[in-house]
């Protein structure tokens, strides 16, 4: 019989696996920005976000804060460096303005990072009083990350375009937070359960919006090609068309 430490192990690993697709799902979207050497209308929020969460959770999971988190640690560790190299991408093409919005949001995130480090530390001892200040702390940001997209869900909605919200990026968050809520549960963490709930949440309804514009999208380009025949017939009065 398998034994709850193990299913969570289990479901950690593959928790890992997922997460390591989310990490890497922009990677779409930052190949369009060196094509084009332009971010255009992409934002550096959700990753600046991550980035924020990232440092957060390696610090939940360190033995001294929230003891048997390695595989927390590990995905986090690894998400923050995939990260930075995102924004590196991302500054190295964006204009004045978003430079220097990237640069101001790391240099708070460093310094807000380290001062509740700080604070943990040395005010807190025992690992249920660390636990409980840093799981609450990455809750909020961990839900800022999985809420980041609202902006660009936004401008989907504005646009009726879904060519700045990453399909890739949009499922794997749902996933990612289905199968972290499913670790949280199996083992009862609170503090992992409250923001992956959220980022399931979040996740889904980023996939039905996807949905909903891409099937108006289609409807519209089929509309289009119905009034074309005409003109393409016109065309080959005077030789074969380029299609």
């Amino acid at each position: 019989m398998v034994t709850a430490t193990v299913a969570r192990n289990i479901v950690g690993i593959i928790g890992n696996v997922i997460s390591f697709g989310l990490f890497f799902s922009p990677v779409t979207t930052f190949y369009k920005i060196i094509k084009n050497k332009s971010v255009e209308e992409f934002k550096p929020d959700p990753y600046i976000a991550t980035v924020l969460n990232c440092m957060f959770w390696i610090f939940y999971g360190m033995p001294f804060v929230h003891p048997d988190s390695v595989l927390v640690v590990t995905i986090n560790g690894i998400g923050l460096v995939i990260e930075l190299v995102y924004l590196a991408i991302f500054v190295f093409f964006a204009d004045n303005k978003g430079r220097k919005k990237v640069g101001i949001c790391l240099l708070i995130e460093v310094v807000f990072v380290g001062i509740i480090v700080a604070i943990t530390m040395l005010a807190l001892h025992g690992t249920k009083n660390r636990s409980l200040m840093v799981g609450i702390i990455c809750d909020i940001f961990n839900i800022m990350m999985y809420i980041s997209p609202l902006t660009i869900m936004k401008k989907v909605i504005t646009t009726k375009s879904v060519k700045y919200m990453p399909f890739p990026l949009s499922l794997t968050n749902f996933l990612n937070g289905c199968v972290w809520t499913a670790y949280a549960l199996i083992k009862f963490d609170l503090y992992i359960l409250i923001s992956n709930g959220v980022g399931a949440i979040s996740g889904f309804l980023q996939v039905i919006l996807y949905a909903y514009y891409s099937l108006m999208g289609s409807k519209e380009d089929d509309e289009i090609s119905a009034k074309e025949p005409k003109k393409i017939q016109l065309s080959n009065l005077k030789g074969p068309s380029n299609v």
